[in-house]
């Protein structure tokens, strides 16, 4: 089933007209899921032809402006576009305030349902799951209260061994039963047990978004193995003091949480605008974990392709 990433901006602070502060949209078996919503995000959504009606969660990291000052006007252009059905906001308390006081002021009634599920400040905990997904946020060591969110495609479903197929001619009007953990009845009423005919699962993706924090070994242990890790990487290692002082990483930093948490692929972005040329954090990055990867608006990362 679908797991795609679609970068809608990777740039930190200030937005500039070439460069997007923080977002991303996730799509798991075509159910869409905006991590963190920057200045923008909507225009970016439409410059993709990505349905932001399509999105049902949104999950923001932390309170800093690049990472959720696009909310309320995505909210607002789903209001007049019609949307019905309900939208679920997952992010750090003070959000819920603001995103009532600027309705209120507007007297907006939206003509759909806000749901708010709020964020802990020190605990890690499953957010949502359905028969598609896990998610989780884990703690991050920001100057304020920031979580990170791993994703964990599950599966109800077993995977159907095709040569069971021919052993026992079963219809193929039996096999989503089988895959959904039926037994099969032959027409001799003999009885084969689903565990005969069916695996498990094993190709399932996963994927961890590291938001704005300085470096934090803890949560290796917390994504270990994921696909692919998002990690931010505003400063190069030369500035690695900039960085432990205004709670961010560098590219050693992410690489070494790469390397130690054993993942496919690192994204790195939310790079600081002093870089002009963005290879110099990628070349710094590959020094420690060679697959690294900058990501660029508008890039798709098909997790059914590695």
């Amino acid at each position: 089933m679908p797991f795609k990433l679609t970068i809608l901006g990777c740039d930190s602070a200030i937005p500039t007209v070439d460069k997007q502060q923080t977002a991303q949209l996730l799509n798991i078996n075509e159910r869409f899921f905006l991590i963190d919503c920057g200045e923008n995000t909507q225009v970016q959504l439409r410059k993709y032809q990505l349905s932001f009606q399509r999105i049902s969660h949104v999950l923001i990291s932390h309170l800093h402006g690049d990472h959720y000052y696009g909310l309320i006007g995505l909210i607002t252009s789903m209001h007049l576009l019609g949307r019905n059905k309900g939208l679920h906001i997952y992010a750090h308390e003070p959000l819920k305030e603001i995103i009532n006081v600027q309705l209120s002021a507007s007297n907006t009634n939206l003509n759909y349902p806000l749901f708010f599920h709020i964020l802990p400040k020190n605990e890690e905990k499953v957010l949502f799951k359905d028969d598609n997904v896990e998610i989780s946020n884990f703690l991050l060591d920001h100057t304020i209260d920031c979580s990170g969110f791993l994703f964990r495609e599950i599966s109800s479903q077993r995977k159907i061994i095709k040569e069971k197929i021919d052993k026992y001619k079963i219809p193929l009007d039996k096999i989503d039963e089988i895959k959904n953990g039926a037994n099969y009845i032959n027409e001799n009423n003999q009885i084969i047990d689903n565990k005969e005919l069916t695996t498990y699962i094993s190709n399932l993706h996963s994927y961890a978004y590291c938001s704005d924090t300085r470096l934090s070994s803890r949560i290796a242990s917390i994504i270990t193995n994921v696909d692919v890790l998002y990690h931010e990487t505003t400063f190069s290692e030369e500035l690695v003091e900039r960085a432990i002082e205004t709670g961010h990483s560098t590219t050693k930093d992410a690489a070494n949480i790469a390397k130690e948490a054993n993942v496919k692929k690192l994204l790195i972005g939310h790079y600081s605008k002093r870089y002009k040329n963005l290879n110099i954090l990628l070349e710094e990055s590959k020094q420690y974990f060679n697959n690294s990867y900058l990501t660029k608006e508008g890039d798709v990362f098909d997790f059914n392709t590695f």
